[in-house]
């Protein structure tokens, strides 16, 4: 019984697979490249550019806060010889509290830096697709692939158009 099943679908597979050559000849398709897109888009540099001046002021701040803490851990060091019980208690207290904020600093910050990147890599991608679209449409394609693709032929890859695309879209947004 299995194999009777097996059998079928392997003809029902066959068939499909003549069906779709002989119909291939007649389609318009299309292969792109969306990682290339995120990548090489300027709509894609200009996300990731507002990102850093979005991030920037907390990151300096992360960075005196080390900075900071170095500070504060080579005095305690260089000192703790000549200090007495309670200002070395007191000095180290102080260095652990500052280790602690900087680290409840730094998870926050690369919290909120994941969400905003997240929801910056959503916004792009609805983007890309929609001009990905939109350039299916206009040149009458009927079919465009892109993740999970083996092989394409660089006579089917629109990537290079559509970056053009968007290039011209994101010149003109500019200018406006």
């Amino acid at each position: 019984m299995a194999a009777r099943i097996g059998t079928a679908l392997s003809t029902v597979t066959l068939l499909l697979a003549v069906t779709i050559t002989a119909d291939a000849q007649q389609l318009k398709v299309g292969y792109v490249d969306f990682a290339r897109l995120i990548k090489e888009s300027p709509q894609a540099r200009e996300s990731m550019r507002k990102l850093q001046d979005e991030f920037a002021p907390r990151e300096r701040e992360i960075v005196a806060q080390q900075k900071e803490l170095q500070g504060k851990e080579e005095q305690l060091q260089r000192d703790v010889a000549v200090m007495g019980d309670t200002e070395r208690r007191d000095a180290e207290r102080d260095v652990q509290q500052i280790q602690r904020d900087l680290a409840r600093d730094r998870n926050e910050y690369l919290e909120d830096l994941n969400l905003r990147r997240n929801e910056e890599l959503d916004r792009l991608q609805r983007g890309l697709l929609q001009q990905v679209q939109s350039y299916a449409q206009s040149g009458s394609y009927d079919l465009i692939v892109s993740d999970g693709v083996v092989f394409a032929s660089s006579a089917i890859d629109i990537t290079p158009q559509i970056l053009a695309d968007l290039e011209a879209s994101f010149q003109l947004q500019q200018s406006q």
